[in-house]
């Protein structure tokens, strides 16, 4: 599967979670369990609703689709660890529970692509 393959799917299910989170929890602070296993509230869902439409906006073109994979992978991975020691930073976003091995899945997936994608991706 190409990089922007994997750009426009992960893109589309962001969003759709984005939306869903929005439609199904609101946009409040507090939170609540999108499909009763992962912790969201407003600013998690707006987050989600974002790398949607970046992941949506990379998968136009090969370079752009390996970099949303790269950064995105790692920002997962990082949130993933992150997950483990703070539930919750500064109160804004809950990251813990299912979240962090979601989270982890999420950024060795997108980072794997985007890592092994090679040259000939990024240039095309």
């Amino acid at each position: 599967m190409t990089t922007q393959r994997i750009a426009l799917l992960f893109g589309l299910v962001f969003l759709l979670v984005g939306v869903c989170g929005f439609v199904l929890n609101g946009a409040g602070m507090q939170s609540s369990m999108l499909f009763g296993l992962f912790p969201v509230n407003g600013v998690h869902n707006g987050v989600h609703t974002l790398f949607g439409i970046w992941g949506l906006a990379a998968s136009r073109n090969a370079g752009g689709a390996t970099s949303y994979c790269k950064i995105g992978g790692v920002i997962y991975l990082l949130l993933g660890v992150l997950g483990f020691g703070m539930e919750n930073p500064m109160g804004l976003v809950p990251i813990g529970g299912n979240d962090r091995y979601l989270h982890l899945v999420l950024g060795v997936v997108l980072a794997g692509v985007g890592f092994t994608a090679g040259d000939k991706a990024a240039a095309t």
